[in-house]
């Protein structure tokens, strides 16, 4: 990935002046190691009149992959083959403003020792982006550049030239132009700009993220009308972590507009306040959610199909109206540890008596099966091949036949979220695939048809307006208790 950074100059104020504000010298092209490849700043064209500098990120697929393992690899064939082929390596994205901050750390901090009264000079500037992933296209571009003094010219890159009518792809080609921002600024926006528009971070926003986010925007993002955006996407939508931002946003407006400093503004509040309340795990909104539609189902004996390491029916132990649970598992592995979870051996006798744990293959009909009021296959189906998925249903819904069935799977199209997840990877190593909403809905309808039973489908974890919610549910209810006898 390339971009070049180009000014021009007088001689009286040359323009070759940019080697000292980036620390870098015309003259040599040098490399700089980074987590996932090389950067090399080199200037090809360094003269009074017009100097360029370019830094070009040479990315490492493999070092990606390796650094990255662990992070939701998927095990599916297309999913494998995305972890070396991708758009990393040639479309600016966090990579790159990652490695504008290692590199030219100084000249963004406006720190320049051997001419200090440069850093603080506004001067002709002239910066370009070849290949920019832009979620939201052209426009969001403007929308964002402009109100910082940038004239922006921007092109949509086609899908592929030789075929026009294919029409034009999600990247951009981004040339900004300023004569009235100083160095340190430019490169504050671009750092702060280039990965909320690629909308995907390659690395774990953690809290110290808003730290960042805030030093970067000094200055400019209090006062920018897409600042909620900007905020939003550059920490990965997560939640707190932008309340806690536009909070302190929110404090330095006031401040500049009160001409006074933030700490006089925010003294509403002792310093010893109470901890910021952590946000739910997904796995705990989902064992809640699943509990609400079995309570809401009336059902008492339940089966938890693929129970893993036992901790829902750990749950569901709690509730006493839940008077037989089973829990089913292939793994011996994963039953071992769910007993010891449960604490079977030092179990009371009336507690043990509520809950049964055993080896058990969904793709297999088992009398051991039938007879419950409830099943629940959460996150399950993902873990097998699709074409063994319709084993599975009959084993559940014509075989066994509970009075409701609970499915839940991870909803694909919310992984842009993810930021530790690379595009095109599912969650977890060993998915075989992760259905849309659509796909999940046309599947669960096709079973209810089929085997006499009705579908709901509800949201679990936080409903983005965009991708929805991280999991989906479907809630089927069989239809005909008269068949469902007979069977």
């Amino acid at each position: 990935m390339f971009l070049t950074i180009t000014t021009t100059g007088t001689p009286e104020r040359p323009a070759t002046d940019l080697g000292y504000l980036l620390h870098k010298h015309p003259g040599k092209a040098q490399a700089f190691s980074t987590s996932y490849g090389t950067a090399h700043v080199l200037y090809p064209e360094a003269e009074a009149q017009r100097c360029t500098a370019a830094l070009l990120l040479e990315v490492d697929a493999v070092a990606l992959v390796r650094r990255g393992k662990g992070k939701g690899r998927g095990g599916a064939p297309d999913a494998a083959l995305a972890q070396y082929v991708n758009d990393r390596p040639y479309a600016a994205s966090s990579l790159l403003a990652v490695a504008l901050s290692g590199v030219f750390s100084s000249a963004m901090r406006g720190v320049c020792n051997a001419r200090p009264e440069l850093p603080g000079q506004a001067r002709p500037l002239r910066v370009e982006v070849p290949v920019l992933p832009a979620r939201g296209g052209p426009d969001l571009v403007r929308k964002l550049f402009e109100p910082l003094g940038w004239t922006v010219a921007v092109e949509p890159v086609p899908l592929d030239t030789e075929f026009p009518e294919w029409g034009d792809s999600r990247y951009v080609s981004l040339v900004l132009e300023s004569d009235t921002l100083t160095l340190a600024e430019a490169l504050r926006h671009l750092y702060v700009l280039l990965p909320v528009l690629d909308d995907a971070k390659h690395y774990w926003v953690a809290p110290d993220e808003v730290d960042k986010l805030l030093r970067a925007g000094e200055g400019w993002l209090p006062g920018h009308p897409e600042q909620r955006l900007i905020t939003s996407r550059y920490l990965s939508r997560r939640w707190s972590l932008t309340r806690q931002a536009t909070e302190r946003l929110e404090l330095v407006r006031l401040a500049e507009a009160d001409d006074s400093e933030v700490e006089e503004i925010d003294n509403a509040v002792g310093a010893e306040t109470e901890a910021e309340e952590k946000p739910t795990p997904l796995a705990v909104q989902r064992r809640e959610a699943i509990v609400t539609a079995l309570r809401r189902s009336k059902a008492a004996r339940v089966l938890d199909l693929g129970c893993g390491q036992g901790q829902l029916v750990q749950t569901l132990l709690k509730d006493p109206a839940f008077t037989e649970i089973v829990g089913v598992d292939v793994s011996m592995r994963a039953l071992t540890i769910a007993s010891r979870r449960l604490k079977l051996d030092r179990m009371g006798e009336r507690q043990a008596s509520r809950v049964q744990l055993f080896q058990g293959s969904l793709a297999y009909t088992d009398v051991r099966l039938k007879g419950y009021d409830a099943a629940v296959l959460s996150e399950v189906v993902e873990h097998l091949d699709l074409p063994r998925l319709p084993a599975l249903e009959y084993a559940v819904f014509g075989s066994a036949r509970p009075r409701t069935v609970l499915v839940t799977t991870p909803n694909v199209e919310y992984n842009v979220r993810w930021e530790s997840l690379p595009a095109g990877h599912v969650r977890h190593g060993d998915h075989r695939f992760e259905w849309t909403r659509a796909q999940f809905r046309a599947w669960a309808e096709t079973v209810a048809e089929r085997h006499g039973y009705g579908v709901a489908f509800e949201p679990v974890g936080p409903d983005d307006p965009e991708v929805g919610p991280p999991t989906q549910m479907a809630v089927f209810t069989q239809t005909d208790p008269k068949e469902a006898k007979a069977a």
